[in-house]
């Protein structure tokens, strides 16, 4: 049998470590969540109303993705570079047009994720009423701690998530919070795309998002679920 030759190289495929495993997770699409949180889409100045709103999504390659525990430089072409601290649902199975009922049974476990911002980026795309992927979609900015295993977790429907920067508290509240539970936004999503092992949801930030520089030091958890640790190094 002959072997596909290649122009180049292809990419690497791209995973996560899984507790108490030597396997690792790998990682199919990232898709995350728009304002998940009351207070944080207040303080982003556009409020919602869930009897009159629908989530919405958008999307890191998972090239994007990086380990906790990483050091990542400051990035390119911005001077308002945000965390934003995230509970992470990894989906272990495959499911289209689920109800929310049967939502758990594509979970395959949880992580702490860090959703990086070009903010400054984002909100010149908002205004103008482009796409955000300048601001969202870029080298580096989907941190990911390792995957726990749903075991006796379920569906997680409460627990402190919270962040911290140089060791001073940044971000703090509770998934009891989010405005669409970790069900309903898997069955919402699962009627626009086909959910498949290796894709990971990430499920919207709390308020108290804000700048980080280079030499900040970044500690979140999440009840249950664990932590994640990120270092901002200096501009390439």
């Amino acid at each position: 049998m002959s072997q596909t030759q290649y122009l180049f190289t292809p990419p690497p495929v791209y995973s996560l470590p899984v507790r108490g495993l030597q396997a690792r997770y790998p990682v199919n699409r990232i898709f995350c969540v728009g304002r998940n949180y009351h207070a944080h889409a207040v303080e982003m100045g556009v409020p919602v109303d869930k009897a009159n709103a629908q989530p919405f999504y958008f999307t890191k390659a998972a090239s994007t993705l990086v380990e906790s525990g990483a050091t990542v430089p400051y990035p390119t072409g911005t001077s308002n570079y945000h965390h934003e601290m995230e509970l992470v649902v990894a989906i272990g199975a495959p499911g289209f047009r689920v109800t929310e009922s049967d939502a758990a049974s594509l979970i395959y476990g949880y992580a702490a994720g860090l959703d990086m911002t070009r903010r400054d980026l984002q909100l010149v795309a908002r205004e103008q009423g482009r796409p955000w992927d300048l601001g969202k979609d870029f080298e580096l900015s989907a941190v990911c701690a390792e995957i726990v295993p749903i075991g006796e977790l379920d569906i997680l429907g409460s627990g402190a998530i919270r962040l911290e920067v140089n060791g001073e508290p940044r971000q703090s509240a509770d998934l009891s919070q989010l405005i669409w539970s970790i069900p309903e936004l898997i069955a919402d999503l699962s009627k626009f795309y086909h959910l498949q092992p290796g894709d990971l949801i990430y499920t919207g930030t709390p308020e108290g998002v804000g700048a980080v520089k280079p030499g900040d030091r970044l500690a979140g958890h999440i009840d249950r679920v664990g932590g994640i640790a990120l270092t901002i190094g200096a501009a390439e």
